[in-house]
């Protein structure tokens, strides 16, 4: 049987989400899948980025690493998408790539593909999980099939037990944080070996 093919996607601000992608990146590999490894397009205006220090520099940070496309979409088995909480909701560059998608969507190309995602906000509270529901509406209308972790492993319950997906405050991903996220990954490998 081929490997699944899996499409790790994120868009990062300040370097939060690219660290769990990359978390993501290396379980998934690790558990047989061919993976693409992409960040969504930064939309903000370039004056904004550049009025802070620290989005400038994950900007260049991020620069190496190709952007999302439809040819990604098309390409993978599963999704998995790493994206911070922007008012209870991902954040306007994912929803502007989100928004490209109707041609895809019409043809049925996006249909009977996993999906699964992650996310952080300042606090546990600050939308999190709207942020994910909304990500899991939004492939449920492409017709994917959501891959939640729910509490399938201790991992879960040890980052706070989010059974939509790992999530967490800004900085740099925990030893837990990324087991979880592990788990979370191979799950996703897991249930796209046995539908593609």
């Amino acid at each position: 049987m081929a490997s699944p093919k899996i499409l790790i996607a994120f868009y990062s601000t300040y370097g939060t989400n690219q660290g769990v992608a990359e978390a993501a990146v290396e379980a998934a590999k690790a558990a047989g899948a061919d993976v693409r490894f992409r960040r969504f397009a930064e939309t903000a205006p370039k004056s904004v980025v550049e009025g802070q220090d620290a989005w400038k520099a994950q900007v260049e940070r991020a620069s190496a690493i190709d952007e999302i496309s439809h040819d990604d979409m098309l390409w993978a088995d599963g999704y998995f998408f790493c994206v911070p909480t922007r008012y209870g909701s991902a954040p306007s560059q994912v929803r502007a790539f989100i928004d490209t998608l109707g041609p895809l969507w019409l043809e049925g190309k996006l249909a009977n593909k996993t999906f699964t995602a992650t996310t952080s906000a300042q606090n546990p509270h600050g939308g999190q999980e709207t942020t994910l529901i909304g990500l899991y509406t939004t492939a449920m209308h492409w017709g994917a099939i959501i891959v939640a972790p729910g509490y399938t492993d201790q991992a879960i319950f040890e980052t706070g037990g989010n059974p939509y997906g790992y999530s967490m405050e800004p900085g740099k991903i925990s030893d837990k944080g990324k087991a979880s996220v592990a788990h979370q990954a191979r799950r996703l490998v897991n249930m796209t070996a046995k539908l593609a």
